[in-house]
């Protein structure tokens, strides 16, 4: 019980900090952001934009994940990423602005395929954050922390449909109050030509590299999210 409370008030200090410094975002330059993020693994970036295929970045709600695509803008190139609008309009502007005063793209995710497809195409980069409850319609069920969750299938079929490298990053706050940007290997796709069985195998293979880096910085998740509230119906009928 000691360790879930400490979990949880980590979690909130890291809401607080997020919050605390999206508003400084508009005036991040390349050098300010070198100053507090140190990066690892810009190379697995480069070789995966050499094969001339695009690139699908893993992302999830995990330490600062704004200034992560912030960050990634000023010192690799600004990427295209997927949101869902906040229900409040004006609030919803002044956050998109801040977004991509960077030259990112802020994407809804409301009819985003087209535009998804065509970046991949100019051999550009597309963020998903997969991380969140999906509705039934919307997902499928996989395994995170022990319980089936309802997860974004959109990215295992992108990267199934394009034949792009996805890649995991992850914004890890250090101690000091300054980040590691992590960038992890290419993931080894699972394409075995029954598309239904790989976007399942592949969405549960993404979802484990989150529940890992979780697991190693559990206080830096947005764990306030409902991420289990879709229930399975084979799970309904069994109770």
């Amino acid at each position: 019980m000691a360790e879930i409370v400490l979990i949880a008030k980590g979690s909130y200090r890291n809401m607080a900090i997020v919050a605390a410094e999206f508003f400084d975002i508009p005036w991040l330059t390349k050098d300010r952001v070198r100053e507090r993020v140190e990066v690892e693994g810009f190379e697995h970036c480069v070789e995966a934009l050499k094969k001339k295929r695009g690139l699908l970045m893993i992302a999830s709600h995990f330490g600062n994940w704004e200034l992560q695509a912030i960050a990634f803008s000023l010192l690799f190139q600004p990427l295209l990423f997927l949101y869902r609008p906040l229900d409040n309009l004006f609030l919803d502007r002044l956050v998109t602005s801040v977004r991509s005063s960077t030259g990112n793209r802020p994407l809804a995710k409301e009819k985003a395929m087209r535009q998804m497809l065509r970046t991949i195409k100019a051999n550009g980069i597309v963020g998903l954050l997969i991380d969140q409850n999906w509705s039934l319609q919307e997902g499928v069920f996989v395994d995170f922390f022990g319980r089936p969750a309802c997860t974004s299938d959109g990215l295992a079929r992108l990267a199934l449909h394009t034949a792009a490298p996805v890649i995991p990053a992850f914004m890890v706050r250090q101690e000091s109050g300054k980040y590691r940007l992590v960038i992890r290997e290419a993931v080894e796709l699972v394409n075995t030509g029954e598309q239904e069985k790989d976007v399942m195998v592949n969405t549960q293979n993404f979802t484990r590299i989150i529940e890992e880096m979780i697991r190693k910085y559990p206080d830096q998740w947005f764990w306030v999210h409902q991420r289990w509230k879709t229930q399975s119906p084979h799970r309904t009928e069994k109770a």
